[in-house]
């Protein structure tokens, strides 16, 4: 049987074959930073310091650019390094659960399992895999909380799951989302001042009134190419982020539209494009472009746009299912950003929520990974 909870550790020949497919998914991240690196030493040393002749530009130009810098590298860390938390334990689905759901002769009989099941343990879950049957995930041996995905790449069912993104190796999820979404503006603003601050350099190339050395006209000039193509490339990109934000809608839930009880409903999770905001970059607006996390919610639970005016826009009524920390933030910090959203249902208002809940779901439940979440690269 396949070890619950994502654990896919291997000893022996397949323990080694997984090392190294672990190194070689560093490799993008890797390309990044050379180039970086290197676009560092073009701007700074070749075109500041060497290029220019005015001291008050050279300071002014990096001075920009170390400021443009400082933002993009910390976003694109935040990015890299926060995991999505597991989903809490109390999700997940014991041996003897397990086992009569292999064994179930109908799906009627495996949705009454899963349906008792979730009564039981009280979980909030309000999506389905298609109108009646709960999603589970066969793999992790858990029922999937809200707009949960099984992520095949990184092995485990991650919270709000947007994408796998080899480009950072990790999954865009809710813990990081934020930070992507700023490690994309903030990529797109560093290629900006690169390409604004060299574009008279590279005009004054085509004139041939431009006396630098070969060496560094070659640095110059191919920094301004790299700068504009990837400019283009992460526009695109993050206006596509935007909008998704201002809908709240994950890439996912933009191929595969979330399915309630009563249907699918691509806008179900829609709140109003200031609230779908809010709900990524949170409520301080002092943080909304830092690289820190203030979210709202838990990642277990979310309001939906049928729900949303009986909470009164309050994150407070949305119910959990562990107290389990987020990301290994301290436990002091998550009652802060999940607006101590920490309340067990009456058995009443739970009941209710699973009759009339709506959330986005996947077209199977007992699906591989491989089946269950398409890979979008980005």
């Amino acid at each position: 049987m396949t070890p619950p909870y994502g654990d896919d550790r291997r000893e022996g020949p397949a323990g080694a074959c997984r090392t190294c497919i672990n190194i070689t998914k560093w490799m993008p991240v890797l390309f990044i930073s050379a180039v970086i690196s290197w676009s560092y030493y073009a701007f700074v040393y070749q075109l500041c310091i060497l290029a220019m002749r005015q001291l008050w530009a050279q300071i002014l130009s990096m001075a920009i650019y170390h400021v443009a810098l400082v933002l993009f590298l910390w976003s694109y860390w935040q990015t890299i390094f926060t995991k999505s938390s597991r989903v809490p334990r109390k999700f997940r689905i014991p041996p003897n659960v397990m086992e009569r759901l292999e064994n179930a002769r109908s799906e009627t009989e495996l949705t009454e399992i899963l349906e008792e099941f979730v009564r039981t343990q009280q979980l909030p879950v309000q999506t389905r895999a298609h109108i009646s049957q709960i999603r589970y995930c066969e793999k992790c041996h858990i029922i999937k909380p809200d707009r949960a995905h099984h992520c095949s790449v990184c092995g485990y069912c991650v919270l709000k799951m947007d994408h796998h993104c080899p480009w950072v190796n990790n999954c865009v999820c809710f813990d990081n989302y934020k930070f992507f979404i700023l490690f994309l503006a903030y990529a797109f603003l560093y290629c900006v001042v690169i390409f604004v601050i060299s574009f008279p350099y590279f005009i004054d190339f085509w004139r041939g009134g431009w006396d630098a050395p070969m060496q560094g006209r070659f640095h110059i000039l191919f920094v301004f190419f790299v700068a504009a193509m990837f400019a283009i490339s992460l526009c695109s990109l993050l206006g596509y982020h935007c909008y998704l934000v201002t809908r709240n809608r994950s890439t996912l839930e933009s191929f595969r539209s979330p399915i309630f009880r009563n249907g699918p409903d691509k806008k179900g999770f829609n709140l109003g494009t200031f609230n779908n905001f809010t709900e990524v970059f949170g409520e301080d607006k002092t943080k909304w472009f830092l690289p820190l996390f203030t979210s709202l919610g838990d990642g277990i639970s979310f309001p939906t746009r049928h729900n949303w005016g009986t909470l009164n826009g309050n994150y407070n009524s949305l119910d959990t299912a562990d107290s389990t920390p987020v990301s290994g933030r301290s436990p002091d910090h998550c009652v802060e950003v999940k607006v101590e959203a920490r309340t067990e249902p009456d058995s009443s208002t739970l009941q209710h929520n699973l009759n009339n809940g709506n959330g986005s779901g996947d077209r199977n439940g007992v699906t591989s990974p491989q089946k269950d979440t398409p890979l979008v690269y980005f």
